[in-house]
């Protein structure tokens, strides 16, 4: 399944410094990530986002400058299938930014969206009462409640102010357990420990944790 990175600094980093180092490992992973990526991160205090339909380890970076906050998406399409810039994560609305990474099977909801990622995204949303934890508990509950089977369900979930990663899986720990590195002046949260990054451990598995943005 897909992979995920989120970023948040004090100070402004390079974002092509982080997508390298990703770029690395989407390319190792022992699953095909390789349908396409995509990113969000906040530039002079506005959300921007890019999207490509390539291979994350097959593009420029150079382009994209720096921000203090990121949330980068590599993909690996259900069944080789639906593989357009359009389906390419980061979702998003005015108010929130979304990337999963995970396979659920008979989900009995309903809800809009062009792939099975947007439909959790659109589906979480309906239980926004101003609360973001809230809404994602109440939210991701409720998905796994209407599922035959999780395989996984990881979700990194930003606003303006906060962000939160939520982590449940049933089988498969070393692949879809998510990891989280802290210092004075950042967070780093990626399905695998990136490169060139010290102080990493697992976030539990069903947990949810706040990102405390900093």
């Amino acid at each position: 399944m897909c992979r995920l990175l989120y970023v948040n600094s004090i100070n402004n980093f390079s974002i092509s410094d982080y997508l390298v180092r990703f770029a690395e490992v989407s390319k190792t992973s022992k699953e095909y990530q390789g349908h396409g990526w995509g990113c969000a991160f906040i530039e002079d205090g506005e959300w921007k986002y890019f999207r490509n339909v390539n291979p994350i380890w097959e593009c420029d970076f150079s382009g994209l400058r720096s921000a203090k906050r990121l949330l980068v998406h590599a993909r690996s399409a259900f069944r080789n299938e639906g593989i357009e810039v359009e389906n390419n994560m980061p979702f998003n609305d005015e108010k929130y930014v979304f990337i999963f990474n995970g396979e659920l099977r008979g989900v009995k909801i309903k809800e809009e969206g062009r792939i099975g990622a947007e439909k959790i995204f659109n589906y979480i949303k309906r239980f926004d009462r101003g609360n973001t934890e809230e809404m994602l508990m109440k939210g991701t509950g409720a998905i796994i409640k209407h599922s035959k089977y999780v395989r996984a369900m990881n979700i990194i979930f930003s606003d303006r102010d906060s962000s939160y990663v939520f982590s449940c899986f049933n089988e498969d720990p070393d692949y879809f357990t998510m990891h989280i590195s802290k210092s004075p002046d950042s967070i780093i949260v990626c399905s695998d420990k990136l490169p060139g990054t010290s102080g990493w451990y697992p976030l539990e598995n069903n947990s949810l944790t706040e990102l405390k943005c900093l």
